[in-house]
């Protein structure tokens, strides 16, 4: 069987300005191409997500914490996608996530949620830079990175360098706890990663968009997925000892 990933909805209005939650279907589709199963995990508290600000959402209680929990027993894989903003939600998806070992890979909007674990949010605008990092959405590519030869994403890709897309108008600070591995030209940091044996990587790039056309882009689902059909493997063994 496949392994079942999970995809936190992101938030939007309609043209009558009626708020609703979505998921971006070159997310759906290249998950289901890497031979995974979307199971979507809708915010839980009863506010308007797109018209509140994130410093004004309710905390979480411990009974929607439990609600939570529930969903990330369901599922092997942890795919956090871009958007326009996160909050406590997603930001109690991923710790929990890493508690629980699950694989996670986010991607722009995503790696920046990633790259907030366990401190304030510090996103900085891009400004004075001689890439342009929010190019329109037909370009294949953008700019290139460089890799970290001491990554996991090295180790994926097995390349100094690899050519990406871009979509985004802002840039992460330096987490104390997740080790940056990628940086653009410009010194902009573009992929991150937690020090730990499951497979746990943020990346600033659409590696979704780029999944039927670059090798590189599909590794890292591929190996994403591959790491999510462990983790079920090992559930499925421990079901085995209580049948």
């Amino acid at each position: 069987m496949r392994p079942i990933i999970g995809v936190p909805l992101r938030s939007e209005v309609d043209s009558e300005g009626k708020c609703l939650e979505y998921i971006y279907d070159m997310v759906r589709r290249a998950i289901i191409k890497a031979n995974g199963e979307v199971l979507t995990l809708a915010p839980i508290q009863d506010i308007d997500y797109f018209k509140t600000k994130g410093n004004e959402i309710p905390k979480l209680t411990e009974d929607e914490k439990k609600r939570i929990d529930f969903y990330l027993d369901l599922i092997q894989g942890l795919f956090i996608p871009g958007g326009s903003k996160f909050c406590e939600y997603d930001r109690y998806l991923l710790e929990r996530a890493i508690e629980k070992n699950i694989p996670v890979l986010g991607v722009c909007l995503g790696m920046q949620l990633m790259s907030c674990y366990k401190e304030d949010v510090v996103l900085e605008k891009i400004e004075d830079s001689n890439i342009e990092h929010n190019v329109d959405l037909s370009v294949k590519y953008a700019h290139k990175v460089k890799i970290d030869r001491n990554s996991k994403l090295y180790g994926i890709l097995q390349k100094d360098e690899i050519n990406v897309n871009s979509f985004h108008n802002y840039s992460v600070t330096p987490n104390e706890i997740y080790k940056t591995v990628a940086r653009s030209e410009d010194g902009i940091i573009e992929a991150i990663e937690y020090p730990s044996k499951t497979f746990n990587i943020g990346v600033q790039w659409h590696v979704e968009k780029m999944y039927d056309y670059d090798e590189d882009a599909k590794k890292i689902m591929d190996c994403f997925i591959k790491e999510a059909s462990y983790r079920k493997t090992i559930i499925t063994e421990k079901v085995r000892d209580y049948v």
